[in-house]
């Protein structure tokens, strides 16, 4: 892909999210929604193999059926309304579609199926940008719509999001697999928080979106595709290793790392406004997403596996055509320090 192709491309991704994310005019909205989504798809089938034009394929086939139901939505509550605001969402029918359509468009359950397979036929670099990008537009229009939307249907699928992505993300062996049930679950915890407060919502997605930047940036730099790739990765940055690790147990919310500070306040939240039993269900449901990253952190530390070299670098690594700058992930590991206690006090 030539710099001015892929300059254009960028700059669409910016203007879409930005139009969406600035805008109070439903059509505004869905044409920041279709920019976005007609940007990354030359993205995804760059490699001309067929698995990633069948993931480009999916992933224009459902966002552009989400993008659809958004404006079908949004023209039955102006029909009865009479408003294109979309902050005056109050029609109940239009409401439940619109759920339903941003929940497609993040990768919700039981609307989740696309993202795995989609990140699967992406690069990794690819996979980053529709695990953190891409996420921002349609959590712009949540935050500008939760007070009409339904608790329970948030609350349902918040449940579902986190059990399956805990669940389907344990048998994985392929590190995007992992990272997209990985997405999964923390997203379910972002809707589980957002009906009640938007500032804990807030934080959570920052959260998540450093710590999922810094994983993606420290597998793009060790090209580690598979969990075995991840085995041999001491010998080529133990740094690196140590920052994949960090990064693996926040992303699992264990304490004190940063990722259980969310966690930990979304617990709390649930369990003032009594809601116990699906308190209880998010926290049982999150070991299941921590089993899995501890295993994966203890297969990047496993320094005494078969595949361990003696050389400096391992022979596909190369240390002058990198992907992606190891400074980006750098001042984003440092924040992965212990600062929960900080923040709480």
């Amino acid at each position: 892909m030539s710099p001015t192709i892929y300059f254009i491309i960028i700059s669409s991704l910016a203007t879409g999210t930005i139009i969406t994310m600035t805008s109070y005019h439903w059509l505004l909205a869905w044409i920041g929604l279709e920019v976005n989504t007609l940007a990354i798809v030359p993205t995804i089938s760059t490699k001309h193999h067929p698995r990633s034009t069948e993931a480009a394929m999916k992933y224009f086939l459902t966002q552009a059926a989400a993008s659809a139901m958004i404006l079908f939505s949004s023209t039955t509550n102006a029909w009865a309304t009479g408003t294109w605001d979309i902050t005056q969402m109050t029609t109940p029918l239009s409401n439940t579609i619109l759920t339903v359509a941003l929940a497609m468009k993040l990768g919700l359950v039981p609307v989740h199926f696309w993202l795995p397979e989609v990140l699967q036929g992406s690069t990794l670099l690819t996979a980053m940008i529709i695990t953190t990008w891409q996420k921002l537009a349609p959590m712009a229009l949540i935050y500008m719509t939760i007070n009409n939307l339904s608790p329970m249907i948030l609350f349902s699928m918040a449940l579902l999001s986190s059990m399956v992505g805990g669940w389907s993300g344990i048998n994985q062996t392929q590190t995007r697999k992992i990272m997209a049930y990985s997405s999964i679950a923390h997203l379910g915890w972002m809707m589980v928080i957002a009906s009640i407060t938007t500032n804990i919502l807030t934080m959570t997605l920052l959260i998540y979106l450093m710590m999922t930047t810094t994983m993606f940036s420290s597998l793009i730099l060790s090209k580690s595709k598979t969990i075995q790739d991840t085995t041999i990765t001491w010998t080529t940055s133990p740094t690196l290793t140590i920052t994949m690790m960090l990064t693996l147990l926040s992303l699992g919310g264990l304490p004190p790392l940063t990722g259980f500070l969310p966690k930990w306040l979304i617990l709390e939240e649930l369990t003032t406004q009594n809601l116990a039993p699906l308190t209880t269900m998010m926290a049982l449901s999150s070991l299941l997403s921590l089993f899995f990253y501890l295993r994966l952190s203890y297969s990047t530390t496993l320094t005494l596996s078969p595949n361990t070299t003696q050389t400096k670098h391992k022979w596909r690594f190369k240390t002058t055509k990198t992907t992606f700058p190891l400074s980006l992930t750098t001042p984003i590991s440092l924040l992965l320090m212990p600062i929960m206690p900080t923040i709480t006090t």
